[in-house]
């Protein structure tokens, strides 16, 4: 197993387990406002200083956490959720009509990236987190639908396949009891790497104002607020940054190296 897969999943670990502590402890109540307090550095009562409104920096990181954490996971499941029946149902029906909708439809949508998405969504609906996960969810719905589809073709030529059809076996029951197992390691390495992308993307629609709302704490929001302030309170775009940074290379390491283990191809190579 590679170092990759340990060191990104002790980081992922870290993250995780300081958004679940932020549950039930925190170090400073992240609502209570002290403005005779603001803009403090790093220091023994506050490890990673204060903000505008002199609320602790590593309790709004912790609580943060969360907020990311849980969009970008709900994301991820409907992008799953939506996305792999599709390139089933395409890779089982290649070259038919449905198969041809289903990939222009993912066409379209990447032809809008998911803060368009977003703007057009909180549009209609205004900004909230919730409208971020559908944003983020609806892009990652042909990044899904695509990969499982072009796993899916290039199995439907195995034998054990062609024995599954000679048997009898219909279309559906071909994709849900042999193609399915066959491509889920590649669809758990790509829900990794999505799931680093999602956390990206809340902190950037955050950032311009289209993720969650105060007095929800987020990443991308804290980076905002700190934009004016930086050049005389340079902790208060640091420490976020950071989080942002390190949460998803600790992901995109997990990613590489849950690659790598499960594809022994790969790990043959790599020896």
């Amino acid at each position: 197993m590679r170092a990759s897969l340990w060191i990104g999943g002790v980081i992922s670990a870290i993250v995780t387990g300081a958004a679940v502590l932020s549950f039930v402890w925190v170090p400073h109540d992240i609502e209570a406002l002290n403005i005779a307090n603001k803009i403090k550095p790093p220091s023994g009562v506050h490890l990673l200083g204060t903000d505008h409104f002199g609320r602790d920096i590593l309790s709004m990181l912790m609580v943060g956490a969360r907020t990311s954490i849980a969009v970008a996971i709900v994301a991820v499941v409907i992008g799953m959720g939506f996305g792999v029946p599709l390139g089933l149902a395409a890779a089982a029906r290649t070259g038919s009509w449905l198969d041809e909708v289903i990939m222009r439809g993912n066409d379209l949508i990447f032809a809008f990236p998911s803060l368009l998405i977003a703007i057009m969504i909180t549009a209609v609906f205004g900004p909230g987190a919730v409208n971020a996960i559908i944003a983020i969810g609806i892009f990652n719905i042909p990044v899904f639908a695509r990969l499982t589809r072009g796993a899916a073709l290039s199995l439907w030529t195995r034998d054990y396949v062609l024995a599954a059809r000679v048997a009898g076996k219909g279309r559906l029951r071909i994709s849900a009891e042999h193609i399915l197992p066959n491509v889920t390691n590649l669809l758990i390495v790509q829900g990794t790497i999505q799931f680093s992308l999602g956390i990206l993307a809340e902190a950037g629609l955050s950032y311009v104002g289209l993720g969650a709302q105060p007095p929800v704490p987020s990443w991308g929001r804290m980076l905002a607020d700190s934009q004016t302030m930086i050049s005389f309170a340079p902790h208060m775009a640091l420490f976020p940054g950071l989080a942002i940074l390190l949460t998803v290379l600790g992901l995109n390491l997990m990613g590489d190296g849950l690659r790598d283990w499960l594809d022994p191809r790969l790990a043959r190579d790599a020896r």
